[in-house]
């Protein structure tokens, strides 16, 4: 019984020594992993020029009437 318990703390100590080099290795990784270049503010400004415009037309439109 003794030996079965021993065996299990060293089947925990080395799952932990593993996943510990794991998240080293994962974290290393993601920091020299670049972002894609994707310029998400020029998208929302054009959807929000868009948007502006669409409200120019309407209020225009109900000027007009």
């Amino acid at each position: 019984m003794e030996m079965i318990s021993s065996f299990g703390w060293f089947l925990l100590f080395f799952m932990l020594i593993v996943a510990l080099i794991a998240f080293i290795f994962y974290g290393v990784g993601s920091f020299f992993v670049r972002p894609p270049k994707v310029n998400y503010y020029q998208h929302d400004s054009n959807r929000i020029e868009e948007k502006l415009d669409r409200i120019i037309e309407l209020l225009e439109k109900n000027n007009n009437d």
